[in-house]
């Protein structure tokens, strides 16, 4: 199982960087072509993640009022986190909460990529399928999200391959935080839907308050269909690998 959870993580992390590095050898015009197709899906990934895999998990292990309240108090939990980051940094009524200085972006990738190590631990240890699954929703919000932030280091000053290392290092602390989650839930077993439900939550805070209203921002029928569709193959997918559960 240890192995399983820290060979995901890996991919879930470096393969994330890896494909966002390959991404950005693109021509700008098919970037941004294709950044709304890879932030549908992720968002169709996502909630796929949230809905049909950690939740009806968390359900079969504990009682569904404590599991519920557990999602609703995650949603208003980042929620705050997310103000609070935003009037740490960002005081000014004009600026854009995305347009960080490029050593935030890599704090909070390496807090973030903790985040997911423990998500996707929880996940395993609670079936190979609801991992698979959650690990493959990580892996799709985390290209369009590394694309984003290699171009704010570049624009911060940072050199492509220092950019690329730094990054990277960002990412390996999926591994910590999965190791951490690993032995920590396999003694305290009770935890563990609860885990679930707050890691669901994250992913419906993310789709719904940061890729949903990006999406939106598009209002031509070509652009809504490809959305739409992608947003369809995202869930498609994950629910496919959640049957396997």
């Amino acid at each position: 199982m240890l192995l399983w959870i820290l060979g995901f993580t890996l991919l879930g992390s470096l393969g994330a960087i890896f494909c966002a590095g390959l991404f950005l050898t693109f021509p700008h015009s098919v970037r941004k072509l294709l950044t709304p197709s890879l932030m549908s899906f992720a968002t169709g990934t996502l909630l796929a993640a949230a809905f049909l895999g950690m939740i009806p998990a968390a359900l079969e292990l504990a009682d569904g009022y404590q599991v519920s309240a557990s999602v609703l108090a995650g949603i208003i939990l980042f929620f705050v986190v997310e103000k609070l980051i935003l009037w740490r940094h960002c005081r000014d009524r004009d600026c854009d909460p995305h347009e960080r200085a490029g050593p935030l972006i890599l704090i909070g990738d390496a807090v973030h990529n903790f985040t997911d190590g423990v998500v996707i631990a929880a996940a395993f240890l609670t079936s190979v399928p609801l991992g698979i699954a959650t690990a493959l929703a990580i892996i799709a919000h985390e290209i369009p999200q590394e694309v984003s932030d290699f171009a704010i280091l570049l624009e911060s000053g940072f050199e492509r391959k220092k950019a690329l290392l730094l990054n990277s290092l960002a990412s390996l602390t999926a591994i910590p935080g999965a190791l951490i989650a690993y032995f920590w839930l396999a003694q305290v077993s009770s935890a563990v839907p609860y885990v679930l439900a707050i890691s669901a939550s994250s992913f419906i805070y993310i789709a719904a308050a940061d890729l949903i209203p990006t999406l939106q921002r598009q209002h031509n029928p070509a652009s809504s269909v490809r959305q739409f569709i992608m947003i369809i193959i995202g869930i498609a997918i994950i629910g496919w690998v959640n049957t396997l559960a």
